[in-house]
């Protein structure tokens, strides 16, 4: 084949790519449109809120700072929400209240502005402000020094600034729903993960499949990113039920989703080293005892059980007898095991226990599940993954 032919092959196969890609960005937008779209209804309706409330009960004729204040408060997410709501609105407050006194008493310009931020920011300094706080004193008060100077209006801007602060902190404490669901999906979309990646290895090792044996570890390897999405969801869960009067009855429920973060991230880890050892021994052509696949395909099948459970709002306490009965078969070693098919059966064993934490058991309560090894061999081998 000519270079040209090369060259024009490779341009006909461009489109349909960037095509993809092109979808798929605009698949992940979309999304995280939607998932902020709550956010941006409220800090919109919070704005539009401080300004009438200045404008009508203040009486107020062009109160910036009440808009300006509610929406940096609310922000486009959950987590820390009420001290930012504090955090912003003693910023502004201090800020809009020191601009306002240099304009009211000298006036804006060159010096005034150095002299203002330099006050402002050690105001806020010495209150024990943090970062967030200082930051904004500054800021705010460069606004009145510049856009807004009017002599006339010291202190009303002040009043606009807490207004909308508080505006803000009550918007803050409406929360929809979906924050409390999305956890447990989440969770659920997580084990389903676990699940084919352990089917996945298990015919990779009955087939003597490399090339499905490769992809997999692959894939266990990027599933450290769901989990991570699972840490973000739960945070904003507990922060929402935390906040919201409204949600606070939800909170069992949500800590209970962020109580599996730690046996999910232990479960995910010691899969992964299951499926790099698999892909080892079929790499190496090392036999893996047809006794050790059947323990990894039938863990999948019970962890998948273990999503559905999730997804359908219950513990999954029922998954716990077919667990403790893989946690006994894990026990028999088979006859002159490879070391590959030992780490292979360490890693099934260590990975039940994560799972029947899953279920609400404790780790002393899950380990005593899964007897000592019928062999002589110490128990419990597990490489550690770098």
């Amino acid at each position: 084949m000519s270079s040209l032919e090369l060259w024009r092959e490779r341009g006909a196969a461009l489109g349909p790519r960037a095509a993809k890609r092109s979808r798929e960005s605009l698949q992940r937008r979309t999304q995280r449109l939607r998932s902020r779209f709550f956010f941006i209804v409220q800090c919109a309706l919070a704005a539009a809120f401080a300004w009438w409330a200045a404008r009508v009960v203040l009486h107020h004729p062009t109160p910036f700072f009440a808009p300006v204040t509610a929406m940096i408060c609310l922000g486009l997410t959950f987590g820390q929400r009420l001290r930012r709501v504090v955090e912003v609105t003693a910023g502004v407050a201090i800020g809009v209240f020191i601009g306002d006194v240099f304009v009211h008493f000298f006036g804006s310009g060159v010096w005034q502005i150095a002299v203002v931020v330099i006050t402002a920011m050690s105001a806020a300094v010495l209150l024990g402000a943090g970062l967030l706080i200082v930051t904004q004193a500054g800021v705010q008060s460069v606004v009145v020094m510049t856009l807004l100077a009017q002599p006339g209006a010291a202190f009303s801007r002040w009043l606009d600034a807490v207004l909308g602060g508080a505006i803000a902190l009550l918007a803050a404490t409406i929360a929809p729903a979906a924050p409390l669901r999305r956890p447990r999906q989440q969770a659920a979309k997580v084990v389903t993960e676990i699940a084919l990646i352990l089917g996945e290895t298990a015919l990779a090792l009955r087939d003597n499949n490399s090339e499905l044996a490769g992809a997999t570890l692959e894939r266990a390897r990027r599933s450290e990113s769901a989990l991570d999405e699972l840490r973000s969801l739960s945070a904003e869960g507990i922060a929402v039920v935390r906040l919201s009067p409204f949600r606070r009855r939800h909170l069992p429920a949500v800590q209970a989703i962020a109580d599996l973060l730690e046996p999910l991230d232990r479960a995910i880890r010691n899969v992964r080293v299951l499926v790099r050892r698999a892909a080892v021994a079929v790499w190496r052509t090392e036999e893996v005892p047809p006794a050790y696949i059947d323990l990894i395909e039938e863990l999948g099948t019970v962890t998948q059980r273990i999503s559905d459970e999730l997804e359908a709002r219950r513990m999954p306490e029922g998954a716990r007898a077919d667990l403790s009965r893989l946690g006994r078969a894990s026990a028999q070693v088979a006859p002159h095991p490879t070391l590959s098919a030992e780490v292979i059966r360490a890693q099934v064993r260590s990975t039940v226990v994560d799972l029947l934490m899953l279920t609400g058991l404790t780790y002393a309560e899950a380990r005593a599940r899964v007897p000592v090894s019928v062999d002589a061999l110490e128990d419990d081998f597990v490489e550690s993954e770098h």
